[in-house]
């Protein structure tokens, strides 16, 4: 793989980002949409040109509806989500298929790096991984025709974890705020460990504030001293609301809504006693050392475990006998992501039709047994009935078993039955 990529995809509603390094440590590169700057946001726009099927993606596609009069389609991943055709120029089109379409040009932005073929792995992140948002990610992969079967998903919640755990540990030694400012609210993250576990877990806490639109600052010309002093007293009031009480290593202000000079006293109050950063392409960094942690985990990704609210926050098992010895199977990790979450058994089932999962949390709460009993299975002799079990978790919380009876060779022939079962896990 000396000579492949490790690609981080950023998807959002507004723009979007390209981040990618290689599989040897390297820190993680932005990809510039104009070379020489630090011009990372790709717009997440199509425009269609009347009475043809031509497309332009990006900062094209703005250009060509103002000039050229094309329909500028925005918050692509929204329409995609609400699932109704798009209608141009009396043609409908499948909104996910518009954003696969968006996807794919964008993605090949990394050719000015790196061919397409040599992305070896890919991770795309975006604010939410909900089950509508996880199938119409699945479509887009689907449709993109990438030559690697690596390609995952994680959150922005996700990305803020890998971004901050490959930071210099005295920034993450205490809590880390990171604030995300783009359009009328700004978004928090608030990351810290429990150390007294093993391994050490980590979690991020998600907070909205609405807040001024910061396009709102640069149209108002007259009163923008006002507008901007107004902010900053709002912002301080809500910096002093999220200190109060903790300590803080590190900041990180998101956004382009930071980029206007309106910080003065809010800003002084987030240097006090800690470093702050200012950027707008963490996630895109923290997709691509998400995806390495996966492929190859470091030391230390290997002493922390995430538990976000996409990720299974216990440890999923049955008791077992092998070989005359009482031993745990392992059958689902915590801090697996939800729709990765599968596994496959196939075991003897020893005395009766039930058996035990125990579901150990990582959060300190009381063990849990979830016991199966598996109406109508046919009477046998002790260990002689043969089941195959597969588990999947289809929402972040439900954890779905299916087991069918497979018989014991042909002296207890295979019964055809199946049964389903599913139960929550905090």
């Amino acid at each position: 793989m000396k000579d492949k990529i490790i690609v981080g995809y950023d998807l959002g509603d507004n723009f979007s980002q390209i981040s990618y390094c290689t599989y040897d440590g390297a820190a993680p590169e932005t990809l510039a949409v104009i070379a020489g700057t630090e011009s990372y946001n790709i717009p997440t726009v199509l425009c269609k040109r009347q009475g043809v099927n031509q497309w332009f993606y990006g900062k094209e596609a703005i250009k060509h509806a103002e000039t050229e009069g094309g329909v500028l389609l925005t918050n692509l991943v929204e329409l995609a989500r609400q699932g109704e055709k798009v209608i141009l120029e009396d043609i409908e089109f499948d909104p996910v298929a518009l954003l696969t379409l968006f996807v794919k040009r964008s993605l090949a932005l990394i050719s000015m790096v790196s061919g397409l073929e040599k992305i070896g792995a890919l991770m795309i992140t975006c604010e939410n991984l909900d089950p509508v948002m996880v199938e119409i990610l699945n479509a887009v992969v689907a449709g993109l025709s990438l030559k690697t079967k690596n390609i995952c998903y994680q959150s922005h919640v996700e990305s803020v974890y890998y971004y901050t755990l490959h930071q210099p540990a005295e920034l993450w030694q205490r809590q880390v705020l990171i604030c995300d400012y783009n359009g009328n609210s700004i978004k928090v993250y608030r990351m810290e460990c429990n150390r007294r576990t093993t391994p050490i877990v980590a979690f991020v806490e998600e907070s909205v504030f609405p807040f001024r639109d910061y396009r709102e600052l640069a149209e108002a010309e007259v009163m923008q001293e006002n507008i901007a002093n107004r902010m900053d007293t709002e912002f301080l009031a809500i910096l002093q609301d999220l200190n109060e009480g903790r300590i803080v290593s590190s900041a990180y202000l998101l956004g382009d809504g930071f980029k206007e000079e309106w910080m003065k006293e809010s800003l002084q109050y987030l240097c006090r006693g800690k470093r702050v950063f200012q950027g707008n392409n963490l996630y895109s960094k923290g997709a691509c050392l998400g995806m390495r942690e996966k492929i190859s985990p470091s030391e230390i990704g290997k002493e922390y475990v995430f538990l976000g609210k996409e990720k299974l926050k216990a440890n999923v098992g049955m008791r077992v006998m092998r070989r005359g010895e009482a031993s745990y199977c392992a059958l689902l990790d915590a801090g697996t992501s939800w729709y990765e979450a599968k596994h496959t058994l196939e075991f003897l089932l020893e005395t009766d039709n039930t058996f035990t999962l125990v579901i150990t949390p990582l959060n300190g709460r009381e063990i849990k047994y979830a016991q199966v009993t598996l109406e109508g299975l046919p009477f046998r002799p002790n260990a002689a009935s043969r089941l195959r079990m597969e588990l999947d978790m289809p929402t972040e919380t439900c954890i779905r078993l299916t087991v069918e009876d497979l018989g014991f060779g042909e002296i207890f022939p295979a019964s055809n039955q199946k049964w389903t079962e599913s139960f929550e896990v905090a």
